[in-house]
């Protein structure tokens, strides 16, 4: 592991029966930085998400984040690490506040068992200001419309004072504003040091923000570089458009 890697992900393999959803998957995340995941539907960027932050053991490989091997954690001592997550399907718990949902994640956070209720409840009060969701903080989070949701889905993780977080298509579902508003959320959170891992079918939004990007196709990585040199890959083209595409595009760059 380099000395500036925070996650090394290292011949990962996940397999599901006789299936293999990921295989071989290897590539370094460095401290501070915004790495893109990417790929076409079912390429296993869920499942690689799910390895990283301990909630699947691999088959194959391992995860190290600051040194340690994931696999040998405990799932809900992750968090204690300084990883945190969102999840695509939103899922607050619907009859607590909003206050309330963002105040659970601090107690379980890094610093949780040393924060009385209070410190809890301040914080998530600190965080909902932070995300846009001060105005609905007494509500029930089910009352909450799908981009607040998000929102809120953002802050609980946040609240887990992590050095880490997986961002799970965190921006679907949003209008044009709203990715933006998003977007400059993320810039936020990374500028304070925040190592962000973040999957999104959104390219433009993904290209904007990310300082590298991974790509997995049929569970393998395809790809791997800055953006620039991502969408002008062949196998990436080939990996979203199909193979005559790529070839068309090959020519006529000739």
């Amino acid at each position: 592991m380099s000395d500036a890697a925070t996650v090394v992900v290292d011949g990962v393999g996940v397999r599901f029966g006789g299936l293999w959803a990921l295989r071989e998957v290897s590539f370094e995340v460095r401290s501070g930085s915004v790495v893109g995941l990417i790929g076409p539907n079912g390429s296993g960027k869920t499942t690689l998400m799910n390895v990283i932050s301990g909630v699947l053991k691999p088959a194959e490989g391992r995860v190290r984040y600051a040194g340690r091997t994931i696999a040998d954690v405990a799932t809900h001592d992750v968090c204690r690490l300084g990883i945190a997550r969102t999840f695509q399907i939103v899922k607050p718990f619907a009859g607590l506040s909003v206050r309330e949902n963002v105040a659970v994640g601090a107690m379980y956070g890094r610093d949780g068992a040393t924060l009385s209720t209070a410190a809890c409840f301040e914080r998530a009060q600190a965080l909902l200001e932070e995300v846009g969701l001060a105005r609905v903080a007494g509500r029930p989070a089910g009352d909450l419309t799908i981009p607040d949701r998000k929102r809120l889905e953002v802050a609980k993780a946040l609240a887990l004072d992590p050095s880490l977080l997986l961002l799970d298509e965190v921006m679907a579902g949003l209008n044009a504003s709203e990715v933006d508003e998003a977007l400059a959320l993320l810039r936020q959170v990374n500028a304070r040091g925040v190592t962000l891992i973040v999957v999104e079918h959104l390219m433009k939004a993904i290209m904007s923000i990310s300082t590298s990007i991974v790509v997995l196709a049929e569970g393998k990585k395809i790809a791997e570089g800055v953006p620039a040199d991502i969408v002008r890959s062949p196998a990436v083209v080939e990996a979203y458009l199909g193979a005559r595409y790529a070839a068309r595009q090959a020519r006529e760059r000739r």
